[in-house]
């Protein structure tokens, strides 16, 4: 699928959305949404924020607008997007300051026929926030996405493969966060989540932002990496000599629950009953409540995650979605980020030549990471 086809078939789910909520037109104003509608362009300028510069109009015909101040309009039209699938409504940057419902108002000024407006952020009174319908339009990739989401995975497994193999003990948690990222930079990805736990802070936290505790034994190091919007996640262990029998067994038991969540991950299952699946995994491992101590991952694609599985999920698995599944027992984890298809998942985040975990489920092989001795 070309990037004009890509486009066509997502402009055609919004207005489908549309139509079902009853709305005139749609505001994308994002940073993932003007990605994903755009085929990986982005309207980022500062990535502390939600808000892009630069909002997307779509309106119930199908027709597309791109709303933006003078001063990134020639920009935007040069090196983001082509007028001819996106015309232009430049206003200036001060009329944009001075009024905040300037957007609203020129989007309304566009449409046809129904009046009622909907935003994918917040806009205030008189505009309806519809971000979860805008989710669910991304939920399945195209055939374009799928190219680029196992490039940027291939690429992604390979530079943190290639990192931890280089690293020596002593080093700080920061310090290797800093390599990470460097890492992921020069295959062109940006870090937005970097993770790293050295020794007791592996045991003790799950989410362990880079500190100065340097590395002894034990080190894992979880990125999410984001190319042209779209962002992986994995998570790799190493150990200075010999992997501890007692690591490597809560490791290998990681490995079977996320086998047996990638092997049930399939169009139309729930959240709630993998949920389910992977506290029953847990409890026959021999670790009964680890799911309460961290989640277990879920939906990704152009946001780190788009749903989580939890009890009362009602999130079901579509046909080519992405899943980043991250089961984790005290001290260890397994997290790769993959791709659902009719009859199988893919793993595309894999780190080439890495130890690994075989375990078939289902009548489905899966290869998962195990701790790299170094």
């Amino acid at each position: 699928m070309n990037k004009k086809a890509d486009l066509e078939e997502k402009t055609e789910r919004i207005v489908d959305m549309l139509s079902e909520n009853d709305l005139g037109g749609v505001l994308l104003n994002s940073q993932h949404n003007f990605s994903w509608l755009t085929g990986g362009a982005t309207n980022g300028i500062d990535l502390s924020r939600e808000a892009g510069d630069g909002t997307l109009l779509i309106r119930d015909d199908g027709k597309r607008f791109v709303l933006a101040n003078r001063i990134e309009m020639s920009r935007l039209l040069k090196e983001e997007i082509a007028e001819e699938e996106f015309e232009p409504v430049e206003f200036g940057w001060e009329d944009e300051r001075g009024s905040p419902t300037l957007i609203p108002d020129r989007a309304r000024a566009l449409l046809k026929g129904k009046t009622a407006l909907g935003s994918d952020l917040s806009l205030g009174q008189g505009v309806l926030t519809v971000e979860g319908a805008v989710t669910r339009c991304r939920y399945q990739l195209t055939p374009s996405e799928i190219a680029r989401f196992r490039s940027l995975g291939r690429d992604a497994g390979d530079a943190i493969g290639e990192l931890m193999r280089t690293l020596e003990p002593g080093l700080a948690e920061t310090e290797i966060g800093r390599k990470a990222t460097h890492a992921l930079a020069s295959r062109g990805a940006h870090a937005v989540v970097v993770l790293v736990a050295a020794d007791d802070r592996l045991r003790t936290f799950r989410h362990p932002v880079p500190k100065e505790r340097r590395w002894e034994k034990v080190l894992m190091v979880v990125v999410c990496a984001r190319r042209e919007g779209l962002i992986v996640s994995l998570s790799r262990i190493i150990c200075a000599g010999p992997v501890p029998t007692e690591l490597k067994r809560r490791t290998e038991a990681c490995a079977r629950v996320d086998a047996r969540l990638l092997a049930a991950t399939r169009p139309g299952v729930s959240g709630t009953h993998l949920y389910n699946l992977a506290a029953g995994a847990y409890a026959s491992e021999g670790f009964e409540g680890e799911e309460r101590l961290h989640h277990q991952g879920g939906a990704c694609g152009y946001r780190t995650r788009d749903w989580l599985a939890f009890p009362s999920c009602e999130e079901r698995v579509q046909a080519n979605q992405a899943f980043a599944w991250n089961p984790s027992i005290t001290g260890t984890k397994v997290e790769e980020t993959s791709i659902t298809f009719e009859e199988n998942s893919e793993v595309i985040t894999a780190s080439p030549a890495w130890p690994s975990i075989s375990v078939t489920f289902e009548g489905q092989e899966f290869s998962l990471p195990d701790v790299l001795s170094v």
